[in-house]
């Protein structure tokens, strides 16, 4: 296959997935500029690397290859946050019902939970959103991290406790803020 037939593939096969690198890059990194230098670099090695890749799931390959570039990107600029598991007091939750106010709140709740998200250690916030934003499945998170499936399962209960956790002080039962 000479370069312009690479190109062509490569431009059909792993571009149309290019939202969902920068979605995952954003919201590991937490800002646009860090995304985007996370998902050029990815999509680079992408390219370079094209020949290994298979024809499984091109989505969860360059997903793979975007979340090690942010690990490694995350390690030489921001190594204090390569968090650890949290301990039980972290993980504790109250039980909150949480009701739905009314509609002009939903732009604030949204942001309240972006907000939340964000706030999470990278490991969870990665997990949340590949299951709940990217709407992978637990075999392929496992994949992508290169972790066991009761590592991802465990990883995403934690993350949601936690998000309830900061959630349940934002909002009250009974609709309140």
């Amino acid at each position: 296959m000479d370069e312009r037939e690479r190109l062509k593939l490569f431009e059909q096969t792993v571009l149309p997935h290019l939202d969902a690198a920068y979605n995952l890059a954003r919201w590991l990194a937490s800002n646009d500029h860090d995304a985007q230098d996370v998902t050029q670099e990815a999509s680079l090695r992408a390219f370079k690397f094209f020949g290994s890749f298979r024809g499984e799931n091109a989505r969860a390959w360059l997903l793979t290859i975007v979340r090690n570039t942010f690990y490694n990107w995350l390690q030489k600029n921001r190594p204090k946050e390569i968090a650890g598991e949290l301990d039980d007091e972290a993980l504790a939750v109250e039980d909150v019902s949480a009701n739905a106010e009314s509609i002009n709140l939903q732009v604030a709740d949204a942001e309240t939970v972006r907000r939340a998200i964000a706030e999470l250690p990278v490991e969870f916030r990665e997990i949340i959103v590949l299951r709940e934003m990217e709407g992978l499945n637990y075999k392929e998170i496992a994949e992508l991290s290169d972790v066991p499936i009761g590592t991802v399962m465990s990883r995403l209960a934690r993350a949601r406790k936690q998000l309830q956790k900061r959630l349940a002080g934002e909002f009250k039962p009974g609709g309140q803020r």
